[in-house]
């Protein structure tokens, strides 16, 4: 068990307090997630290793370290074996007026630096509110550690008296992301269906309604208006494949 003495640097607490999350999640069976902490609480290990002076404690380290780097190994070949065999499939289930599922909440995990380029196909980026969930999302994807330079947003054409208003909000996300170097390239489709968002990671993520499953705010002043971790959603489904998984289906 990672522990940390009363007695230790703020940084070898945080280091071990890290870790400690490590095998909570490792516990768990949330390997992805156990992983990344891992990484993160070895790195500050080797950090401390490398500055301090004391053979006593030098040598602490290296065993955790060691340690902890063995059941990362471990963990790591799993994920990998899991992916190539065509195994990784997560499902999330969003209960009806469930909250905590930003978009941020949701897709973090898989938004790393390598993202450069996204794909939503999504037939309801239509209404005010569905643009305005369109804009959060990428918001989203222009934040660190993304690296996005390229989204393709295919919708379908609003055909009534909403059709100037779709046209116009997408045309002002794709300016506004064009002054952050990011290009929007928009197509529209009257056959399109299926709802999903692929990035060039490897990673896509199927949801039942597609960006479209937070629930009307009770008013302009009420919480979750702002922070969508705090809205109630529909009921729907997340189905998470990486493309090594898809490419069997």
């Amino acid at each position: 068990m990672a522990k940390a003495s009363p007695s230790q640097d703020p940084q070898t607490v945080a280091a071990f307090t890290v870790l400690k999350r490590a095998l909570e999640l490792d516990g768990e069976s949330r390997y992805q997630q156990a992983l990344v902490c891992y990484q993160e609480g070895i790195d500050l290990l080797l950090q401390i290793q490398k500055g301090t002076k004391d053979d006593n404690k030098k040598g602490k380290l290296r065993e955790a370290i060691s340690r902890h780097l063995d059941r990362a190994e471990k963990i790591k070949k799993y994920l990998d074996q899991e992916k190539e065999d065509g195994k990784y499939h997560k499902q999330i289930r969003i209960e009806e007026n469930a909250t905590g599922f930003s978009y941020e909440s949701l897709f973090k995990e898989y938004l790393h630096e390598t993202v450069t380029e996204v794909w939503v196909e999504d037939p309801y980026i239509r209404q005010e509110h569905q643009l305005y969930n369109f804009l959060r999302f990428c918001e989203m994807l222009i934040k660190k550690p993304c690296n996005v330079k390229t989204i393709h947003l295919l919708t379908s054409v609003d055909k009534g008296f909403a059709n100037v208003q779709q046209s116009s909000g997408l045309e002002e996300i794709k300016a506004s992301l064009r002054s952050h170097g990011v290009l929007l390239e928009i197509n529209y489709s009257s056959s399109i269906h299926d709802r999903e968002i692929r990035f060039n990671n490897g990673w896509m993520i199927k949801i039942g309604r597609g960006l479209d499953y937070f629930k009307r705010p009770q008013g302009r002043f009420s919480l979750g208006y702002c922070d969508y971790d705090l809205r109630p959603c529909h009921e729907t489904t997340v189905d998470i494949f990486h493309n090594s998984h898809t490419k069997k289906l």
